[in-house]
């Protein structure tokens, strides 16, 4: 699976990127919105590079092109004609426009994939990832637990 934007290149993970995403991912104060943090080398090696299915979820990479630099990774999972995805920037490219680059090819993927709908959780304290998923025409559905739910629902496009 490859999805190519202007600048970025989204793909699976390869041994190599787990140390960069684990400088992101371990690093506590960024990363307070997320759950898959704070783990092992081997942890991530596990879940990264092995049995990784759109069914079970998975995280992509997100590659800057011109750098070669791991700037961030999105997660997908499928059910049935639902998925659901998430995102992360590293921090020290944050801002710069990335993750809706990355997000919006990747809706267009889902698109290509007969995806009908579109969902992301998101902590009610995290305006930026909020903004985001409203400024790409993510609509609010719903609470679950402590994660508000948007929702990109392809059947009213």
């Amino acid at each position: 699976m490859e999805i190519k934007t202007k600048s970025l290149n989204i793909r699976k993970f390869v041994s190599g990127d787990i140390d960069s995403f684990m400088d992101y991912r371990n690093n506590i104060d960024w990363m307070r919105y997320q759950g898959f943090k704070g783990k092992s080398k081997a942890f991530y090696e596990a879940e990264l590079l092995h049995d990784v299915s759109l069914e079970k979820g998975m995280q992509l990479v997100i590659i800057h092109t011109d750098t070669n630099q791991l700037v961030g990774d999105i997660y997908l999972r499928k059910e049935n004609d639902t998925y659901w995805i998430g995102y992360t920037i590293h921090p020290q490219y944050a801002r710069n426009g990335y993750a809706s680059e990355a997000v919006t090819e990747t809706i267009n993927w889902v698109i290509d994939q007969g995806g009908k709908v579109i969902k992301a959780g998101v902590l009610p304290e995290n305006d930026a990832s909020i903004r985001l998923l409203e400024k790409l025409d993510f609509t609010y559905e719903t609470k679950i637990e402590d994660e508000l739910i948007y929702i990109y629902n392809l059947y009213q496009r």
